[in-house]
């Protein structure tokens, strides 16, 4: 079961993150969200309002710098996104609490036009993100976050600009990575 971000901003008016150095004008880059991200997931206090669920994932949208899509995320043990993709926004995350795992393509998709790819070999990467480490990602970034622990949770915080216009979820069976559904903002928020 979720906590709906809505529901859980609107119980908890204190839930606010750190502020920003960027300006609202200013377009944030990679290195900004990396900062917030950071500052955010050090806030003792934000990360312990987030009421964890014990079968899914729970989340709250924060405000982001300069206009991004922020996120602070509950993972319950052993559950993950699947392979993904955030379209045409860069990005940044980092875990607060716990550890969480990346496995991410190192190769550039077409952004479109496509619906089944055979990998080359070498593509995959993986990077175990403990409590304080994090990273940020490009546009059109293939991967899909983890949390494999048997008995704690996770806890992360993500930013993303521009605000999410779509995500691309993937099936991976060995080499082949299928396109398998385009979501848009309105099926998450």
């Amino acid at each position: 079961m979720s906590v709906s971000p809505a529901a859980v901003a609107a119980s908890d008016p204190a839930v606010t993150p750190p502020a920003s150095n960027s300006t609202a004008t200013s377009t944030p880059t990679q290195a900004d969200l990396l900062d917030f991200v950071r500052r955010t997931a050090a806030d003792a206090d934000l990360i312990a309002s987030l009421p964890l669920d014990p079968e899914g994932r729970t989340w709250v949208r924060l405000e982001g710098p300069g206009g991004s899509e922020a996120w602070l995320i509950g993972w319950p043990p052993g559950t993950g996104t699947g392979w993904h993709d955030h379209a045409d926004s860069v990005g940044a995350f980092v875990t607060a609490a716990g550890e969480l795992k990346e496995n991410a393509l190192a190769v550039r998709l077409p952004a479109d036009g496509w619906k089944t790819l055979e990998l080359t070999e070498d593509v995959d990467r993986e990077r175990r993100l403990p409590a304080g480490k994090g990273r940020s990602f490009g546009h059109h970034h293939v991967h899909e976050v983890l949390n494999e622990s048997f008995d704690q949770h996770a806890i992360s915080v993500h930013a993303y600009y521009p605000p999410l216009p779509r995500i691309r979820r993937f099936s991976r069976s060995g080499p082949i990575l299928r396109l398998e559904q385009v979501e848009r903002p309105e099926d998450w928020q």
